[in-house]
């Protein structure tokens, strides 16, 4: 007890001036700790100053030295005209308009970007087909310069929509864009609307072919497969691939080329109402809405105006507009809602007249979209490989008896020969068709009456069958017609043989017929399946824009 008592007492304690003096010593050390975190945090503020880059607002080009080089370009928001002068990169290899050493202006998307060390590589796209490499390399000369410009490249991201000026580089061989000989040496860029860094899928993925994608699947690094639905649901993403983009531009020649021959053919446009009194299609499937209390429909085809039409002395009219058929048909040719090129023409004797008109204007627009749009129909193809469409000069037309002779050959269950043709009856006559006549386009008619709508004009010898016709490309239906039937008392006897009863709608039809209209044909065309067929895609939906 002692010991332990002895030894307490042995234990110095610190006066009062050695506990000041480290208590002291501890407050100095503090003090340089705070002066040197606020001497790192003043250099790495200056570091960020001077490596900030800041938004341009891009004004006018004469003052265009006064502004950053790189920066994200403040909201384009109409304030002004800057009087750039932009060039399109298919026209980058003009050599006398753009000689080598000139500067341009491009506004492109970025379709890829690579920065490594003091160098950046990227390639920018215009309208999906063309590309075009431009470069970036350290200039020793102005290293602070080189590395702003470096650090805002690496915060670019693909399929973000950019504005760079460059000047044209020559002797390239950049074999991965469309533009090869030259390239453009970046002197300034802006991104003018940045992509999210995480996109549905890449759009290099969208455009590899099946094959393609099929043959990687045995490989160490295989190439992702998209779904349908993916791409359904990123519409706009994968409407950027060059093929799914070209296939638009067919979809918007077919229209062209459509109205080019009928208006030649002397035929008028014409804009028929879409919501209606009641079914313009009898069997079809028809939308229904409230009107103010009462029900309407969405048109089904423009059908019953466009004979109006006829009666109006409008001899020839056609139109490009909706059609809709609540049809729950889910297989890759059918669609809810569609796009109708439809006519409908005063004949004099006989509705061979129109099928003639029809066979021209389509051979006006399969020839059409082979001269003048070789380069979309390339691109389409390299992804979604199809033959060219064969076709005969005069219509090819295949009369009902002997179809069915046709399909009997071929194993088919015919029946009474009374029955609508399925799928595999159409595709199994579309080759036989091309073994025979070497064609991929033909018509067929004389349909059984039953099976078509009630003011098709039944056939004069047997009325069991009817004036009617369907047309074909590679086997599949792409377009519907016959003689109508312009008689107001033959339509009313059609109407009941089918027991519909006649509203609001068809009673003014047929008032439209008691006061007198020229015999007439017509016919129903689906734009999205004549592109779907022309192009031998899978599926209708490749050829429907949403």
């Amino acid at each position: 007890m002692s010991d332990s008592t002895s030894s307490s007492s042995n234990v110095p304690v610190p006066t009062d001036d050695v506990q000041a003096a480290r208590e002291a010593r501890k407050a100095e050390k503090e003090r340089q700790k705070a002066e040197n975190k606020a001497k790192q945090e003043e250099k790495l503020a200056q570091e960020v100053e001077a490596n900030r880059i800041e938004n341009v607002t891009y004004l006018s080009f004469d003052e265009q030295e006064n502004y950053n080089k790189m920066g994200d370009m403040t909201l384009v928001m109409s304030r002004s005209r800057t009087n750039r002068q932009f060039t399109d990169i298919a026209d980058l290899e003009d050599s006398e308009k753009y000689p080598i050493g000139s500067k341009v202006w491009v506004r492109g998307r970025l379709q890829s970007i690579r920065v490594k060390g003091g160098s950046c590589f990227i390639v920018l796209r215009q309208n999906s087909f063309h590309t075009v490499q431009a470069l970036f390399f350290k200039d020793k000369e102005d290293p602070d310069g080189s590395k702003k410009m470096l650090n805002y490249l690496k915060t670019l991201t693909v399929e973000s929509i950019v504005d760079l000026e460059g000047r044209i580089v020559g002797d390239a061989n950049v074999k991965s864009c469309s533009v090869q000989t030259i390239e453009l040496s970046i002197e300034r860029i802006h991104a003018v609307s940045k992509a999210q860094p995480q996109l549905p899928f890449l759009v290099e993925d969208a455009a590899r072919s099946e094959a393609e994608v099929e043959a990687s699947q045995s490989t160490d690094r295989p190439f992702p497969r998209l779904g349908q639905e993916l791409r359904l649901d990123n519409r706009w993403m994968d409407l950027r691939t060059p093929a799914n983009n070209a296939i638009m531009r067919i979809q918007s020649a077919v229209c062209q080329l459509f109205r080019e021959s009928l208006y030649s053919q002397g035929f008028m446009e014409i804009h028929t109402p879409k919501l209606i009194a009641g079914e313009s299609e009898s069997g079809a499937g028809v939308f229904t809405t409230d009107y103010f209390g009462t029900t309407a429909c969405l048109a089904q085809s423009p059908q019953l105006y466009k004979q109006m039409a006829i009666s109006a002395d409008m001899e020839r009219v056609f139109e490009i507009g909706p059609v809709f058929r609540a049809e729950n048909s889910n297989t890759r040719r059918h669609l809810c809602e569609f796009t109708g090129l439809d006519l409908e023409m005063a004949i004099k004797d006989h509705y061979m007249e129109t099928l003639e008109v029809i066979h021209k204007c389509f051979v006006h627009i399969f020839t059409g979209l082979e001269q003048r749009y070789a380069k979309e129909l390339s691109v389409i193809r390299e992804q979604y490989h199809s033959e060219p469409l064969t076709f005969t000069e005069e219509p090819c037309v295949v009369h009902w008896p002997d179809a069915q002779e046709i399909l009997k050959e071929k194993g088919f269950d015919v029946g009474d020969g009374m029955g609508d043709l399925n799928g595999a009856m159409e595709l199994a006559l579309g080759e036989a068709v091309k073994e025979k006549y070497g064609t991929d386009f033909f018509m067929l008619d004389k349909y059984p009456s039953q099976i078509r709508p009630f003011y098709t004009m039944p056939d004069p010898v047997d009325d069991r069958f009817s004036n009617s016709y369907d047309m074909f490309i590679r086997g599949l239906e792409i377009c519907s017609g016959a003689q109508r039937c312009h008689d107001p008392e033959l339509v009313q006897q059609m109407l009941a043989k089918k027991g519909i009863e006649p509203g609001e709608g068809l009673k003014s039809y047929i008032s439209s017929f008691q006061d007198g209209v020229s015999p007439h044909a017509g016919a129903g065309i689906g734009l999205e399946r004549v592109v779907f067929l022309y192009l031998g895609l899978d599926n209708v939906r490749k050829a429907s824009m949403f």
